[in-house]
């Protein structure tokens, strides 16, 4: 998705929308000995705000993510308080006690109701937070909370990325400009729908909150659920987005003025940053956009692109720089959708590697050098009806192997 001319890229991230501060620090979640690493991050608007979220799909659901989805019905947030380093998953009622702690305290320290503070988490899956070593740095959180960037905020919900992801727009409602902000975190265990990932939007957008929750939903649907690395859900995924109504324009509502506007910027930027969490995915070398075309439904063209986008075989080839088809072919054939092998077009990057079910003859190397880029695209042509669909995928590494074969050790 290109952006639309009257979509302006800014800096700021979560803070680039009037009346949002952020803050990171160092809390020692993971290893008490790492004085390095911010792990604990807090984001507040100091106005009332509305809500929207979209959370994990996985049966298994960490603590934050219950208790975030219950405060979310109940009250209109105004902070979200993360850690990186334990996910605070499958920790039984102590692990809901000690998320509703961290809510307590952070509303305490900022003068709110406990409900008006969302909780994420985000690393080791069934180890108990260790609770002594964040109660006493909530109030220090709260007291470096800045205006300026929320370059700390994205470092501290950071796990195995490679490096911090935040973007923000302006796009003009209503004759007032508008700013949307966001940071995200997200490397390993990324499928849709959603993944091990993170990704917090503000805006100072006036909106209805209806209408948030549903430019919020197609705009998830759009982005964050057409990423995939390593066809792994994780427990704790979850997107939301506060908006404060700071810009002061007109109401949006459903189908009203500024409507479309909102919904394109708000689509374009979590577009921008699933791509980042893809480009930063573990160990991966590649992104891959895998576009599936004129297939007889959506779901048809669904089914291929996900079958294609999390094979193993695919993504290794991939990998070594190989535009090995036949290997798309199969994948195509397994998805579950119905295709007739005798229509199927392969193209990597417009160069035909498969045209009716066979070999095109287009040379290897042509295609080699296509392979070899870190990012192109493979469309497959089913020919059957005028159905697409999308997903952005990486390759595989052995580096990727390696690196979860030791990295969660068990934490000190």
């Amino acid at each position: 998705m290109n952006s639309p001319s009257e979509i302006e890229s800014i800096s700021g991230g979560v803070c680039a929308a009037k009346g949002f501060r952020s803050s990171g620090i160092v809390c020692g979640i993971k290893n008490p000995n790492d004085k390095s690493k911010k792990d604990l991050a807090l984001i507040y608007s100091k106005h009332p705000a509305v809500a929207a979220g979209v959370f994990t799909q996985n049966r298994v659901k960490a603590a934050p993510v219950h208790v975030s989805q219950a405060y979310l019905r109940a009250d209109d947030p105004r902070a979200i308080i993360v850690n990186s380093g334990n996910a605070n998953a499958c920790t039984g009622p102590e692990g809901i006690r000690d998320a509703r702690r961290m809510a307590e305290l952070t509303s305490r320290a900022l003068d709110i109701r406990r409900r008006q503070v969302l909780v994420c988490s985000t690393g080791i899956i069934g180890q108990p937070m260790p609770m002594d070593r964040i109660e006493p740095r909530v109030l220090e959180l709260v007291e470096v909370l800045a205006a300026k960037d929320s370059k700390d905020a994205a470092e501290a919900i950071m796990t195995s990325d490679t490096v911090s992801k935040s973007a923000a727009v302006r796009v003009k409602i209503g004759g007032r400009k508008v700013r949307i902000g966001a940071i995200a975190k997200g490397a390993g265990m990324i499928n849709p729908h959603m993944a091990t990932m993170l990704c917090f939007v503000t805006t100072d957008a006036n909106i209805e909150k209806a209408e948030l929750e549903r430019a919020t939903r197609e705009a998830v649907e759009l982005s964050f659920n057409r990423i995939t690395i390593d066809g792994d859900m994780s427990t704790n995924d979850t997107v939301l987005v506060m908006a404060n109504g700071r810009a002061k324009n007109p109401q949006i509502t459903a189908g009203g003025p500024g409507c479309r506007q909102f919904r394109e910027a708000l689509t374009y930027l979590m577009l921008k940053m699933a791509k980042k969490i893809v480009s930063d995915g573990e160990r991966v070398t590649k992104m891959v956009e895998v576009c599936v075309h004129s297939a007889k439904s959506q779901s048809d063209a669904e089914k291929v692109a996900r079958a294609v986008a999390n094979s193993f075989l695919v993504k290794a080839s991939w990998n070594g720089n190989d535009p090995n088809w036949g290997r798309v072919m199969h994948a195509v054939g397994y998805s579950g959708a119905r295709v007739q092998e005798e229509l199927i077009d392969i193209y990597f990057e417009g160069l035909c590697a498969v045209k009716g079910g066979l070999g095109n003859g287009t040379p290897l190397r042509q295609l080699q050098q296509v392979a070899a880029k870190k990012r192109f695209t493979l469309r497959i042509d089913l020919n059957q009806g005028n159905a697409s669909y999308y997903v952005f995928a990486s390759d595989i590494s052995p580096d990727y192997i390696d690196f979860n074969r030791k990295e969660y050790a068990a934490p000190k």
